[in-house]
């Protein structure tokens, strides 16, 4: 069972002395991709003006060129921690246990903007990077899209795909079989039931955060489904390749 994560815009500092080293990631045949983007958007710090625009930065947020200038030389985290965002508060890695930890390293996915895709332990330094920014040159979308889509082609068993729009475009799994897109959804007072938007990640997270305390890996969706509603999900089937998770 392979779970996948978007990344967070934001990032924890700090870390260990170790650097960031692109070979030890996850997805070993990335590697080549990897140095390439990192690369590219050490470049792209040089000049401050260019990378505001191209990553959309406001006034406040001046330090992330920073980030991106030091990449190679910042101390790094695993993954699982370096991200913030409300997906990462939801799963709360700090308080995870060591084997939710090992099932973490096995199981979970994030895919990284600047990274491809990588696994959840994996060490990494904080950056800035989405997956609308404009690099000078670089498609985002066709520097992942084939090896990214490969990596999890790949990969054996049922897929669980968390990850926002945005980020699927980059490593697209449409022709993998057992794969399925989780969509969050809500019923407002008048019974409608509508996608949750910013607190569908808080969703993600939790669901995902139950998943890493069960430590259970599991090859069928319809015995994830199963699993997640004696757990207190409401989860259910809703396409041929579609979950739905109403909240």
């Amino acid at each position: 069972m392979l779970v996948v994560l978007p990344p967070s815009e934001t990032k924890r500092d700090g870390g260990t002395d170790d650097r960031l080293d692109v070979s030890s990631l996850r997805f070993a045949r990335l590697r080549p991709r990897r140095a390439e983007l990192v690369r590219a958007v050490r470049t792209l710090a040089r000049d401050r003006e260019a990378t505001i625009a191209a990553l959309k930065l406001g006034r406040t947020q001046y330090d992330e060129i920073d980030r991106n200038r030091r990449l190679t030389l910042s101390p790094t985290m695993p993954a699982l921690d370096r991200y913030t965002g409300v997906v990462f508060d939801a799963i709360d890695a700090p308080t995870l246990t060591a084997d939710a930890l090992g099932f973490a390293g096995e199981h979970v996915v994030i895919q990284s903007a600047l990274f491809g895709p990588i696994g959840a332990l994996d060490r990494i330094p904080a950056y800035r990077l989405s997956h609308d920014s404009r690099l000078p040159g670089v498609s985002l979308k066709k520097h992942w899209g084939p090896g990214g889509s490969r990596a999890l082609l790949d990969e054996p068993g049922l897929l669980l795909d968390l990850r926002s729009e945005g980020y699927v475009a980059l490593s697209p799994v449409n022709d993998r079989p057992n794969s399925y897109f989780l969509r969050v959804l809500t019923v407002g007072d008048d019974g409608a039931v509508r996608a949750l938007n910013h607190f569908n990640k808080t969703a993600k997270g939790r669901l995902t955060r139950a998943l890493l305390d069960a430590g259970i890996s599991f090859d069928a969706v319809d015995d994830l489904i199963d699993w997640a509603r004696a757990a207190g999900f409401d989860l259910t089937r809703s396409g041929p390749a579609e979950l739905s998770l109403v909240v």
